[in-house]
């Protein structure tokens, strides 16, 4: 990694080994800022109180080599990424004002993108992740993470079943509860219905009514105007030397008759001159027609008026003014779907019930089998975590599960017992410590000292890390409160790790340090103006000194020179 302007360091490297990487310094030095760091390539939160004051924006840019085939570089090449000589370069910049940006292997993605191959990149542990796992919650989470699929796919069956009884409930929960508010409904739905069946509307009709009113209404004035347009076209009887259209139309028929023969142009207007007489006397006819038919009848223009007037009041309670009778049609076919559901309460209430108690059912067999996958991993786990103690300097420790249900009226029935349940099933996981022979076994934030509590922590991390698929793990001083000869089983344990991943560690312990294939100091200095913090690999007599600081606060102090020489030689006949 290549650290600018973040926290106290100004410009640094930090060149991690493939084995057991382990970074010391000071306090204040800058080693959180080392986590920090990594943190921001994986996704972490950006805080522009990071950026180093005076600093426009604070840079980490890291080099990651990623197995060909593994799932993080597939989803990273999906996202565009591109390799540099067989590595991954991942950038992550933090602005003073908050602005933060990602890029993945030259391609500008979001951080959310890094979140997600953090996962399979690193695992970080740290003092954060021990009071976490002191929560009954974490505990369960942890004990399922360790037994994988044995409690991973009965758990997905489980969650996809109680996830529908919360869906059942609740829907019956609102029937039942807005009873009187749906039959309120149900009454108004019916009395809209009967209203609209009493009337009878037909799509079109207020259109069509509304046409004959108009229609009947100046049934004088058409009349009026249809006969003496007849006149005009047909002539009166009763008066013989008027003119009408169809005596001139007719004249000049027979005027064009008599010589036709002599011009073709000519006979074609004497034929559209006949067509025009045959179309009058069409309209003349239909004319004579229509005057006779038109109904002047007031009672039946007061009928068409009331009956309008009812499709109106139908409109304006059921329909838009714009729809007409149609909107009240649809408003018919919609309230009748309506009703007919709520009408069917009843049966739904039936079957939801059923259909509650049969998921109660259901969801007990799959919280039993839970159960037992939780209690044969528990097992397990336990013993595995034991074992590391007895690596950890605590041979006599014993470490176990409660796995434990609650009493709960309204849960789910197993084995004669009503218990609660919950998205994870229906057992609570506690760790518990037995220290030494004899004592009783207690919950580990209670049976255990502060020392003892981090190594519980650590073994509990190593043997995650077994079973963890990334190939990097990170412990943040989760060895704080050990020392010792405590100490010195910690890195041991922790070198032995590295031998099948990459292990970084940030500690106070030089019997820690000791064990690691590369020592990071981290170590500032003070030029009068500007604080800044290097990172150093530490090698032969350098690293002597570093440890013989971290033993006595000493760098010259002959005892504390021979014992870090001892650490070293330990540390190396161990390798």
């Amino acid at each position: 990694m290549r650290i600018r302007s973040l926290g106290v360091i100004d410009d640094a490297v930090v060149e991690l080994s493939p084995g057991f990487t382990a970074v010391t310094g000071e306090t204040g030095a800058g080693k959180t800022m080392v986590v920090t760091s990594l943190g921001l390539l994986l996704g972490g939160r950006a805080d522009p109180a990071l950026v180093r004051i005076g600093a426009k924006a604070a840079v980490v840019e890291g080099r990651i080599t990623v197995p060909e085939g593994t799932a993080a570089l597939v989803r990273a090449q999906e996202a565009g990424a591109e390799l540099d000589d067989g590595a991954l370069l991942i950038s992550r910049t933090v602005s003073a004002e908050g602005r933060s940006r990602a890029h993945l292997g030259g391609r500008s993605v979001p951080v959310g993108m890094l979140t997600e191959l953090a996962d399979e990149l690193v695992a970080v542990h740290g003092q954060t992740d021990q009071q976490g796992l002191l929560k009954l919650s974490r505990q369960r989470a942890a004990l399922d993470r360790y037994a994988g699929d044995a409690v991973a796919v009965p758990l997905t069956k489980y969650q996809a079943a109680y996830r529908r009884l919360r869906a059942v409930s609740a829907e019956l929960d609102t029937i039942v509860t807005r009873a009187r508010e749906r039959a309120q409904e149900a009454d108004l739905l019916r009395f809209g219905l009967d209203e609209i069946a009493a009337v009878e509307p037909r799509a079109g009709e207020d259109v069509e009514l509304s046409a004959e009113a108009e229609r009947l209404g100046h049934a004088e004035a058409l009349a009026s105007a249809a006969s003496a347009a007849h006149t005009a076209l047909a002539g009166n009887p009763e008066d013989p030397e008027g003119v009408d259209a169809t005596t001139l139309v007719g004249g000049a028929n027979r005027a064009l008759d008599a010589v036709r023969a002599h011009d073709p142009a000519l006979s074609a207007l004497a034929d559209r001159i006949g067509e025009i007489g045959i179309l009058l006397s069409d309209v003349a006819g239909e004319l004579a027609g229509y005057a006779d038919d038109l109904d002047a009848d007031p009672l039946r223009l007061a009928a068409v008026e009331e009956r309008r007037a009812a499709l109106t009041q139908l409109t304006r309670k059921y329909g838009a003014a714009d729809e007409g009778t149609a909107g009240v049609l649809a408003w018919a076919e919609q309230g009748s779907a309506r009703l007919l559901e709520l009408d069917g309460d009843d049966d739904r209430v039936d079957e939801l019930t059923a259909e509650r108690d049969g998921l109660r059912s259901e969801l007990g067999v799959l919280a039993q089998a839970l159960t037992d996958s939780r209690t044969e991993a528990a097992s397990r786990f336990a013993e595995a975590v034991t074992q590391e103690l007895a690596s950890l300097a605590m041979p006599h420790a014993r470490v176990s599960f409660d796995i434990r249900r609650t009493d709960d009226p309204d849960g789910v029935e197993l084995d004669g017992r009503t218990v609660a349940y919950g998205p994870s099933g229906v057992d609570e996981v506690e760790l518990l410590l037995a220290p030494h022979p004899g004592a009783p076994p207690r919950p580990i934030a209670k049976g255990a000292s502060g020392g003892e509590l981090s190594r519980v922590m650590l073994a509990v991390e190593v043997v995650f890390a077994g079973t963890d698929p990334v190939p990097t793990y990170l412990f943040d001083e989760v060895d704080a409160g050990v020392g010792g000869k405590a100490a010195v089983e910690i890195g041991r344990r922790l070198a032995k790790l590295a031998k099948s991943a990459q292990v970084v560690v940030v500690t106070h312990l030089p019997q820690v340090a000791a064990f690691a294939d590369r020592q990071l100091l981290v170590e500032k200095t003070n030029d009068g103006t500007v604080t800044r913090s290097g990172v150093t690999v530490l090698e032969g007599e350098d690293r002597v000194r570093e440890l013989s600081r971290m033993l006595a606060g000493q760098e010259d102090s002959e005892t504390a020179r021979a014992h870090a020489e001892e650490l070293l030689a330990t540390a190396r006949a161990d390798a």
